[in-house]
């Protein structure tokens, strides 16, 4: 007999021992007996009972075997084991497991491959019984640690290694469906445990060359026969990920940055992108922000690495986030963007830093580190971008306000990106990617209505002065008004300035203007009509900034423009000729010629898009005089390479012009009210200027005091006129007085841009010194009472100001 027990012992031994003496054969070559082993698994199932002494009985023999190298009759203990487990499901199987489980690590501890490989076989097996009654004492703490070493095998024959690490993938993998399965499945969960199984699994998957791989990384390898340690080891990862619930997602995900750290793979990211690949597509969708936010928060504490490191997070965060918002994103919207913005500040700090420093000691050794330190913030750029142009409009709105906020303002202090201590460039550079950033946002946006497009918080900082003092930011403000403002994909139609012989050939569409519409334009028309207007005065235009001035033009006619905007556009219009006629601004040759370019081919697009013939008419002469005497007013012929500049512009060639009497003349007779056209456009003035530090004229007219056109005394006498109650009541009427508060504006521009200093300053001195006598005058008047109709005085014409506030509108009490 194989125990080495006489026949006599044998007789006297317990039934359960002889019968698990009797399957083992003399040769163990033999295998099981299998007549034995059916009377053993009677036995057991007749006397469950007894299944806790079958399995010690076992255990021990096989201990045995296992220390005297009998392999042989090891194969046969497991087999038996693998069959009672199959066999026996009532309650006392418990302690027979316990058994068993001694009997796995025994051979999971022996240094003996084929031993190690039996017993995960056998675990496995274990693995997918269903037990019927939980066990609240079993742990499995050494099943991972061990099938975890063995997935890290270095056995030098690559068959043995292979074996063994696949032997260990699928150890944990049963580890991980039993423990999941108890109802004790917290445990599994642990910290401790997880930084053992994901690493193990990883190792694996990053182990085998890609080409060994069949299928994209976010997709289960089809076709492929789990022979590859890489491959079982993704489809063990995915269970893993499938089986994380709420409250252990996260102890799943953080050993992944651990790995992903310590073997260096952000740089490149292949790996870590096809991981976090996995990971979105396999938890449920529902926990995709938790993921999330574990990338966020690796990035915060990453974010003294090499820029290659941080730019390689950031990719896997725009992987992960496009998956994620084809779903459920959770509460971490603003909390992606809020830290995106911080690191691109980051960023911008460390490039400017190394530029600093790079110019202090006069090398330029860290242009490298520039270059990587870009790549970063346009991985930010196009992570921000990606995002936001995937959200629903709803939520898109909100982001474009919350980055909108983010932009450094000079004269103001923004949230979180403070420009204090990065200086003009670092300002411009921050400004230039957050509305990168933006514009990204705006692609496709579909507002119901341009209010809701443009809201007012978000048009006032969108068009402030300090994003007008550079030609890109210019640039990057419109090309964002026109996808607010451009609501039937017309923008492609009208790419590239040029004159438009058919404009229905570019088949445009458009919709009725609705009152919402209408109103908008009522209450911040002039806010676009003064940003394309000093647009055009800027010195550093390219032809990419003229194009897309001309496209807002097109684009406000199209979406925007009831007969009122039209009367508007046109005013507009022909105070843009009036800039590069007069040219006050001193502007070069090229932009002059730019600005009448514009002003011909929106003109010509205008006027065919409203079909008045007359209007048509006189657009087509002025553009076929042009074409001959003055090609260079074209924009097919400015905007060449080589383009002959005029010496100068003659002002009396008004057959070049579009005038103002046969505009109105043309309009007036299709039913538009042109009584406006006769009054020049004058941009508008608003607080934003005093924040703006561009060459401008606006810091002088705050100062808002009228500069008589003389200077002797005559002058003043001859500004004078005669005050009766009737022209005093006269003066306070409101109407025509918006009108003319725009072009005492201008003088005053034009005074302080033209006059001498000294005489400037002499006249203000004057001027006040009337004002304080002007000003004791009515105060005079309100302890006396008022003359009688036929008594006059005399104050001198125009109305001073005292604070920004008229005369006539200060609180005095009623004389009338």
């Amino acid at each position: 007999m194989p125990g080495g027990v006489c026949c006599c012992c044998a007789a006297l031994r317990p039934r359960y021992k002889r019968l698990v003496d009797n399957i083992f054969p003399e040769d163990p070559k033999d295998g099981l007996v299998k007549a034995d082993m059916e009377k053993l698994t009677f036995y057991a199932v007749s006397a469950p009972e007894k299944l806790d002494r079958i399995g010690a009985y076992l255990a021990e023999r096989l201990s045995r075997d296992v220390v005297r190298h009998r392999y042989g009759y090891v194969l046969i203990a497991m087999e038996a084991l693998d069959q009672l487990l199959m066999a026996c499901h009532s309650q006392s199987i418990k302690p027979f497991v316990e058994s068993f489980l001694h009997m796995v690590a025994k051979l999971l501890e022996s240094g003996e491959p084929k031993l190690q490989i039996l017993g995960t076989n056998s675990f496995v097996k274990f693995a997918n019984i269903e037990e019927d009654t939980p066990s609240y004492h079993r742990r499995y703490d050494f099943f991972v640690s061990r099938f975890s070493a063995m997935c890290h095998s270095c056995d030098p024959d690559p068959e043995i290694q292979n074996g063994i690490r696949m032997a260990g993938i699928r150890g944990i993998q049963g580890v991980v469906r039993k423990a999941v399965n108890d109802e004790l499945r917290a445990t599994i969960w642990e910290p401790q445990h997880m930084d053992k199984i994901v690493p193990s699994l990883l190792f694996n998957m990053h182990k085998i060359e890609d080409v060994d791989r069949i299928g994209p990384p976010s997709s289960p390898a089809a076709g492929v026969k789990e022979e590859n340690p890489s491959v079982l080891a993704e489809n063990c990862f995915r269970e893993l990920l499938g089986r994380a619930t709420y409250g252990n997602m996260n102890n799943a995900v953080r050993p992944v940055f651990a790995h992903l750290d310590h073997h260096r793979l952000w740089d490149p990211n292949e790996f870590a992108v096809s991981c976090f690949k996995i990971i979105m597509y396999s938890i449920q969708a529902q926990y995709s922000h938790h993921v999330i936010q574990e990338i966020l928060g690796h990035l915060d504490v990453r974010k003294r690495d090499s820029p290659r490191v941080r730019a390689g997070i950031i990719q896997v965060l725009l992987e992960a986030v496009a998956i994620a918002a084809k779903g459920s994103i959770g509460p971490t919207v603003l909390e992606v963007f809020n830290t995106l913005l911080k690191h691109l500040r980051i960023s911008v700090d460390f490039e400017l830093g190394d530029r600093r420093s790079s110019v202090g000691s006069g090398t330029l050794s860290t242009s490298s580190k520039e270059s990587d330190e870009r790549i970063v913030q346009n991985a930010i750029i196009q992570t921000i971008g990606f995002f936001g142009s995937n959200l629903p409009d709803y939520q898109r709105s909100e982001i474009m306000m919350f980055i909108m906020s983010k932009v450094p303002v000079l004269g103001t202090t923004s949230k979180s990106l403070d420009p204090s201590n990065l200086g003009d460039l670092g300002t411009r550079r921050i400004q230039i990617m957050l509305l990168r950033s933006l514009l990204m946002v705006t692609s496709g946006y579909k507002g119901t209505t341009i209010s809701n497009a443009l809201p007012a918080p978000f048009l006032d900082p969108l068009l402030s002065p300090s994003l007008m003092e550079d030609s890109e930011l210019r640039q990057l403000v419109l090309e964002i008004l026109h996808n607010l403002i451009d609501r039937h994909d017309n923008r492609a139609k009208l790419r590239g300035i040029r004159i438009i012989p058919d404009v229905s050939d570019l088949k445009i569409k458009r919709d009725k203007i609705s009152r919402q519409d209408v109103s908008f334009m009522k209450k911040h028309g002039q806010q676009l009509y003064r940003h394309i207007y000093l647009g055009c005065k800027e010195e550093d235009n390219v032809q990419k900034n003229f194009e897309l001035l001309f496209t807002s033009l097109a684009l406000t006619t199209i979406e925007l423009a009831n007969e009122e905007v039209v009367i508007d556009l046109i005013r507009l219009a022909i105070a843009l000729q009036d800039i590069a006629i007069i040219n006050e601004d001193n502007l070069p040759m090229f932009n002059r010629c730019g600005v009448m370019a514009l002003v011909a081919a929106y003109l010509n697009f205008l006027s065919q898009m409203i079909a008045v013939p007359a209007f048509c008419q006189h657009v087509s002469k002025v553009i076929e005089t042009r074409s001959v005497e003055a090609a260079y007013f074209l924009p097919e012929t400015i905007f060449k390479d080589k383009c002959d500049l005029p010496k100068s512009l003659e002002k009396d060639e008004k057959d070049l012009f579009f005038l103002t009497n046969k505009i109105a003349e043309s309009l007036g007779g299709s039913g538009y009210n042109v009584e406006r056209l006769s009054v020049p456009y004058v941009p508008q003035v608003t607080d934003e200027d005093r924040l703006s530090r561009r060459k401008s004229m606006v810091d002088t007219v705050s100062i808002q005091v009228d500069i008589l056109s003389g200077n002797g005394t005559e002058d003043k006498i001859d500004n004078t006129e005669e005050i009766t109650f009737e022209a005093l009541k006269k003066a306070i009427d409101n109407n025509g007085l918006e009108e003319q508060e725009k072009e005492k504006r201008r003088l005053v521009i034009e005074k302080f841009q033209k006059a001498p200093f000294e005489e400037i300053a002499a006249q203000c001195e004057t001027k006040a010194n009337m004002l304080h006598d002007r000003l004791a005058q009515i105060l005079e008047l309100t302890i006396r009472p008022p003359p009688s109709p036929s008594g006059t005085m005399t104050i001198t014409s125009g109305h001073a100001h005292y604070h920004s506030v008229p005369v006539y509108e200060m609180k005095f009490p009623d004389l009338f």
